[in-house]
């Protein structure tokens, strides 16, 4: 099957359907054979494997997805693309396009019908203005997966990848990094798209852990926890944790932190995701 990764021939896939790029729905085209070729060799797809892609667009990379995986389902939120999908696989028995809302579609059941149940890996050129929803849609629901390769927007990957105490490490990156072992893979100028985003992309593998990274008692209690301690990043630990979504009053707060063997005068900013957990599992002990 003819690769439709080139500027060439791209413009003349657009032309021929007189396709119209949605900018509400993020629409950017790969042109670049050797960056799609990277993607599928940094998501290490064998003829062992199920894919779901989310947002194939017109096929760039679903072509070089299907020449490696066992089978793939690709979800396509934008119904004029699906005939065009129709023509530029029509090469490849084992890909399957459906017409969906990936945040509305049932993802565990599509899988459990398509792929009956096995762990699939999941790779998209993912709209930047849904990201951080469609990520942990998947992770927050546990779907059975053993890992995202996703292009995203630069500064959300590397919020993803960021270690304590930098600018980039926040809510996101404890979020993540509970659920995965997140890797940046490469960096993607926008000269390698149609049309060209204004953001630098960047494309990063998420492996999702069988059993997340630390032990917590009460799941929402852990994410309200790093979403208070970070929602106000200059004041410190007792005086976010005191004034947040939580509810509680300085001096429970303190007994916690003190429990924990965190200095009250910490930041958020400063904490890593085992102590946030302890952090946590101390507020839970006193609910």
């Amino acid at each position: 099957m003819d690769k439709i990764a080139t500027p060439k021939k791209t413009k003349e896939i657009v032309q021929q359907y007189q396709f119209k790029f949605s900018k509400s729905l993020g629409q950017n085209f790969l042109i670049d054979e050797n960056i799609l070729n990277k993607i599928v060799e940094g998501a290490d797809i064998t003829k062992e494997d199920y894919v779901i892609e989310v947002g194939p667009g017109i096929g760039s990379l679903t072509q070089y997805i299907a020449e490696r995986a066992k089978a793939l389902t690709a979800i396509e939120i934008d119904k004029s693309l699906i005939p065009i999908l129709q023509n530029t696989l029509q090469g490849y028995d084992n890909v399957e396009v459906i017409h969906e809302d990936v945040l509305k579609v049932d993802i565990k059941e599509l899988i459990k019908e398509k792929f009956h149940g096995a762990k699939v890996k999941v790779i998209g050129n993912l709209p930047y203005y849904v990201t951080t929803p469609i990520i942990m849609r998947f992770l927050e629901e546990k779907v059975p997966m053993t890992s995202m390769t996703i292009m995203i927007q630069q500064e959300v990957a590397q919020r993803m990848e960021a270690k304590p105490s930098t600018k980039d490490y926040g809510a996101l990156s404890v979020a993540v990094q509970y659920y995965c072992n997140p890797k940046i893979l490469l960096k993607v100028p926008p000269s390698v798209f149609i049309p060209q985003p204004k953001v630098d992309s960047t494309v990063i593998r998420l492996d999702v852990l069988d059993k997340p990274k630390v032990h917590v008692e009460k799941e929402k209690l852990f994410f309200a926890t790093v979403k208070d301690a970070f929602g106000k990043r200059r004041k410190t630990l007792l005086n976010a944790l005191s004034t947040g979504s939580l509810g509680f009053d300085k001096d429970l707060v303190r007994q916690a932190l003190g429990a924990a063997g965190i200095d009250e005068k910490r930041r958020g900013e400063t904490l890593t995701i085992e102590e946030f957990a302890t952090l946590a599992n101390e507020f839970a002990a006193r609910l």
